[in-house]
């Protein structure tokens, strides 16, 4: 094939390789890229009069259809799809570091090189423009790349310059125009026909339009040299109203040019690379399997924010891209349909609940689990932005790779709206408020535990959600193409804890083949299946799938309905089940029962209070809710269990237990005894079928509801032996426990059941005859709960005996609890739920005596705090310093007085240790109460937790240490009763000679230091001259002074030497591990015998020969070498 005409440089090529070779080749060919679109779409060149060929690559009018379909063709190669990903991948990685270098730096001259820029180029540093470095969100980018298609042609920059078309102006950004470039024009380029001149001025803070008329529009590369203040284009439009130049870089506007202007045929630029005008440059939206970090563009330009609606709207002559097959349209529209259904009845009550991001750590530094960390009130790091926040979580986190699966967890009790919150997500995306995905799967787990079953992909994409889908192949490899427009929520994770294995295991070879369940989640974790799309998975904070979740991109908790919440739940409760007349009785039944309204924090446990008080106050009467979670379960079954069959309840325990105990909650049909009793259960709402489970499948209605009827089945079976009953109250710590714990709440169930009176309690739910088993079993649990020390155990246990004791309703063993309680009552590190709380107040209150609590990183509310503190048996409490401010400021601004003057004298930080940033700030803000409170006219004097601190540790480290020190140096003086001051720690504070600067200047405030631990602080002669001079002030109190392990010389050593005898009280001096020499030791030395009061000088120190060491210690046996 011979050379086209009007190009000199176009390398001869043959068709074939074109036609059969891989479409890499042209990558590394040396034709011009211009001729390519025709060599791929041979044109009838001779019935294209307007077209024309040129050398110059700014001045084509090549068809962008053209390009179009050649670059859907090299689509279809894979070799250059994964040729193109490493070329993105790398240039990635230099184009941050260049970032990295010189953030102001003009990154688009730098690639193109300095050879092909004029020496009159202004840099936007030259002229004070910043880049922005920030890239664009999700949200803000098209809803699907692949199909995306401009409303405007693509913008082209050349050299510094940013050309494209505009309909109105009065859209544009208001930009200042800088200086034009000096350059003379080439000497090939076309003359122009016509010529326009617009005044310009450099200062002006609005754009101008140059109307052109109709004809081709040449866009010149460079500008002849023009007076200053006017710009030059010519030549004919082709329907073009406008043009705008913008020099050096465009910042984003908060408008984007309107998308309803016409359309400039030329040639195809990238939008994610606009300095490139090479066809072959691959753009985001084109390339699929581009890894994201691509999209970061060089050239700072708002990109079109295009809604399909207005990609309908273009102009005719703009170039469709295809759309989705058809298949794949319908499909996406039967998966919209399908999770747009509301939920019916009462399961559609949704109140919004807080998200909290959440973090894993471990439980013990000689444990290996990860348990839910407890963050304190005030840190909690709410989600504000609800769902959007929680899916954009995973950016914040880097990756190794930019294209990788993302797993985001929400965690949450039982009970908490896990699942309602899942179906909500998909609803979302369902409505259009996702558009950053294609298709959103939601798969309930329990569908997936069945043993022995195979799986594909396409298994869990299309056949266990909440109905079945049809789906071709098309369809799935459409998925597989763009995985990274994926969601799939895995919902209930829990209950695959059989599987806890996978992250281990080997996955399927390819998504076709089936493979067992464990195969598949190790394909998805592994982040070999579906790799790129995002997990989005819903599950419990305990258990052993938990621990595979500690390297998950994002961690989210539900904590569940505050106070308002609740009243909020229960008003819509009754206002769905057309009883609004009810909802003001209904709230003041709730209020009656301060326990129950504690317990309002889980939503399952709402609907039930909910559902009770419909029952009582339609029988009318004076109703009143019970005062135990035992009670308010008995009064919701005793009159399902009046209408059913005999001992279907019982029955229904029996297979609650045995789910139970294999981590499960749904049973088949045939699980049941009879008919009957599956058509009883189902109709009084005890199981119900769970969303996407097949007919023959059922789940309880809730898991407190099978955690009652177990409990209900070890209280009357007579398989369990009594001495073996103990044991499932978990109250004593085991190596293995005998259901696991999967069933957390049936120790408390438990003991209510046997405890409280049978003919209210067991014999309501099955007659008389519970009477005989229950009173030997009483007797079995009355003797080992009498017999359990209190004081012994850990707080997570001890709050479970509290809550058993309450549950039983028994004088003698509450009385035994409440009066075995230890004085001083730690929970450090134990989460305090509200019904926590209430339960703990409740039994302190009843002993009759003072205790002091200690309720640090135990995420308690401030009600329950507030509760706590205003209880007159506390007489002393820690808990966050940030919590307790708070504390103190909310019952200002409510005028509680007499609580605030309480919680401010029981309040003590003793001893307190400085461990990161927020902790000195918090202690700062302390200070400032206490400063703020003196002025104040109804208070007076210090507050007693400054006053009082006699201890403070700082142990930051060599990186916050050095930040934080100053900050603490401010506050000191306002602790007038410190004693012990220490500045050591394991990894080296590292103050230096600045901090020790700053800390002497407060020793005159500090009357009562006995110890100063300075060591390993990096204190030079510097600092230990400064120190000498200030420790005069510190000479009737100071007992013990440490300067271990720093580099103080012999100058240093002469300084304290000489201020060692006006230390009257100092009583153990330690300079060991510092850098002076014999002349030093023998100046301390010296001093000594000068001190008869001083009774030990450590100085031991590799710079001294131990033979004068030892002759020295002989002179004087105070001097220790040890």
């Amino acid at each position: 094939m011979s050379s086209l005409p009007g190009s000199t440089q176009c390398a001869t090529m043959e068709l074939g390789p074109l036609e059969g070779g891989s479409y890499l080749e042209l990558l590394n060919s040396s034709a011009d890229p211009l001729h390519l679109y025709h060599l791929h779409d041979p044109m009838d060149l001779a019935g294209e009069e307007e077209t024309e060929f040129h050398s110059e690559t700014d001045m084509d009018t090549i068809n962008c259809d053209q390009f179009s379909r050649l670059w859907r063709d090299m689509e279809g190669d894979e070799e250059t799809r994964e040729a193109y990903a490493s070329i993105a991948e790398l240039d990635q990685y230099v184009f941050q570091d260049s970032q990295l270098e010189d953030p102001n730096k003009d990154i688009f001259i730098e690639h193109i090189g300095p050879d092909e820029v004029s020496d009159s180029v202004e840099t936007p540093a030259e002229v004070g423009l910043k880049k922005s470095q920030k890239r664009p969100f999700p949200e803000e980018l098209p809803a699907d790349l692949k199909h995306w298609k401009p409303a405007e042609p693509p913008t082209v920059v050349t050299g510094s310059f940013l050309v494209g078309p505009v309909s109105d102006s009065s859209t544009l950004p208001c930009l200042l125009p800088p200086a034009l470039f000096n350059q003379e024009p080439a000497s090939g380029q076309t003359h122009l026909k016509e010529t326009y001149q617009t005044p310009m001025p450099s200062s002006s803070s609005s754009l101008s339009c140059l109307n052109l008329p109709e004809g081709p529009v040449q866009f010149i590369p460079t500008l002849s040299t023009l007076p200053q203040g006017f710009w030059q284009i010519s030549g004919a439009g082709t329907g073009v109203s406008s043009i705008f130049i913008y020099h050096s870089e465009v910042p984003q506007a908060s408008q984007p040019p309107s998308p309803s202007g016409p359309t400039v045929h030329g040639l195809p630029a990238s939008p994610d690379r606009p300095g490139s005008t090479s066809p072959f440059a691959p753009s985001a939206t084109d390339l699929p399997s581009m890894p994201e970090p691509a999209l970061t563009s060089r050239a700072n330009v708002t990109e079109h924010k295009t809604t399909p609606t207005q990609c309908q709207a273009a102009g005719e002559g703009s170039n469709k891209l295809p759309k989705w097959p058809e298949s794949v349209e319908q499909f996406h529209r039967l998966l919209q349909d399908m999770y747009q259904t509301e939920p019916a009845g009462l399961d559609g009550i949704l109140v919004e609940a807080d998200l909290v991001r959440a973090k894993l750590e471990r439980s013990s530094s000689k444990s290996l689990e990860r348990e839910l960390a407890t963050p304190d009130w005030a840190e909690r790091q709410l989600a504000h932005g609800g769902l959007a926040e929680v899916l954009l979580a995973t950016r914040e986190r880097p990756r190794p790779r930019p294209r990788e699966t993302q797993v985001i967890a929400v965690l949450g009790k039982a009970g908490q709206g896990k699942s309602c919150w899942a179906g909500a997500v998909s609803r979302a995306w369902a409505c259009g408020r996702l558009p950053q995905y294609d298709f959103v799967f939601s798969v309930p787990c329990h569908r997936l535990n069945r043993p022995g079953d195979a799986y594909r992909l396409q298994d869990l994409l299309f056949s266990l959600g909440p109905r079945s889908l049809v789906a071709d192949d098309e369809v799935f490899s459409h998925i597989l193409k763009r995985p990274d427009r994926v969601l799939l929520i895995l919902d209930a994770f829990e209950e695959l804890e059989a599987q806890d294995g996978f992250l281990h295991s080997t996955c399927g070879p390819a998504p076709a083949e089936p493979c067992s369940l464990r195969g598949l989640l190790a394909g998805l974790f592994q982040r070999k299946l579906l790799r790129g799309c995002t997990l989005l998975l819903t599950t419990r904070p305990r258990g052993r799938l938990t621990q595979s979740l500690s390297k998950a991109d994002a961690l989210f908790e539900l904590s569940g309905f505050s106070v308002e919440q609740t009243q909020t739940y229960v008003m819509r409760h009754f206002e769905c089940s057309g009883k609004t007349e009810q909802q003001a009785r209904a709230l003041a039944l709730l209020r009656d029962r301060p326990f129950l309204l504690s317990h309002g924090h889980s939503p399952t446990l709402c609907q039930a209070v909910c559902q009770l008080s419909e029952a009582l106050l339609e029988l009318g009467g004076d109703a009143e809710l019970p005062s135990t979670l035992t009670g308010l379960y008995v009064g919701l079954l005793g009159p399902a269990a009046r209408d059913g069959p005999p001992g279907a309840l019982a029955e229904l325990a029996k297979l609650a237990w045995e789910l139970g105990r294999r981590h499960q909650s749904t049973l088949r049909e045939d699980h049941f005894p009879s008919a009957d009793v599956r058509t009883w259960a189902v109709a009084k709402g005890l199981v119900q079928h769970p969303p996407g489970a097949a007919g023959a499948e059922l789940a309880f209605c809730s898991f407190l509801l099978q955690c009652f009827l177990g409990a209900m089945w070890l209280a009357l079976s007579g398989e369990i032996k009594d001495k073996e009953l103990p044991q499932y109250l978990a109250l004593t710590p085991r190596k293995k426990r005998p259901y696991d714990n999967w069933l957390e709440g049936v120790p408390r169930f438990l003991a209510g059941l046997i405890f409280q009176p049978p003919t209210r309690c067991l014999g309501a739910l099955v007659g008389p005859s519970a009477t005989a088993l229950v009173d030997r079993k009483q007797k079995v649990l009355a003797k080992y709960l009498k017999r359990l020390q209190p004081g012994t155990l850990r707080a997570r246990q001890l709050l479970e005996l509290l809550h058993c004791a309450h549950e039983a309703e028994e004088a003698g063993i509450w009385r035994h609890v409440v009066q075995e309680l230890p004085a001083r009552l730690s929970f450090l590190g134990t989460r305090l739920t509200p019904p926590d709380a209430h339960v703990l107040g409740k039994a302190l209150e009843a002993a009759g005596r003072d205790f002091s609590l200690d309720l640090r990183s135990t995420g308690i509310d401030p009600s329950g705090l507030g509760s706590l503190v205003g209880l007159s048996c506390v007489t002393h409490f820690r808990a966050a310093l940030s919590d307790t401010v708070a504390l103190w400021e909310s019952l200002r601004q409510h005028g509680e007085t007499k609580l605030l003057q309480a919680a401010e004298e029981k309040f003590t930080i003793e001893p307190f240790k400085a461990k990161s940033l927020k902790d000195v700030e918090d202690l700062g803000k302390l200070v400032q109460t206490q400063r703020t409170r003196s002025f104040s006219e109804d208070t007076a004097g210090e507050l007693p937790a400054v006053r009082d601190l006699k201890k403070l540790e700082f142990a930051l480290g060599p990186v916050s240490g050095p930040r934080a020190f100053p900050k603490l140096v401010r506050i000191l003086m306002a602790f007038s009763s410190l004693q012990h001051l220490d500045l050591d720690a394991l990894s080296e504070n590292k103050i230096g000679d600045e901090g020790v600067l700053q800390l002497s200047a407060t020793f005159p405030q500090l009357k009562s230091l006995e110890t100063l631990n300075l060591s390993q602080n990096s204190i030079t002669d510097v600092g230990a001259c400064k120190l000498a001079e200030a420790l005069p002030s510190l000479a009737a109190s100071l007992l013990r002074l440490s300067l271990y392990n720093n580099c103080i010389c012999d100058v240093g050593a002469e300084s304290l030497a000489r201020v060692l005898p006006d230390m009257v009280s100092l009583r153990v001096m330690d300079v060991q591990y510092n850098k002076f020499t014999a002349a030093g030791a023998q100046q301390l030395a010296a001093s000594l015998r000068k001190c008869p009061h001083v009774e030990t000088l450590a100085m031991w120190t590799p710079t001294i020969p131990f033979s004068v060491q030892e002759h020295l210690q002989q002179q004087d046996s105070r001097i220790s070498l040890r």
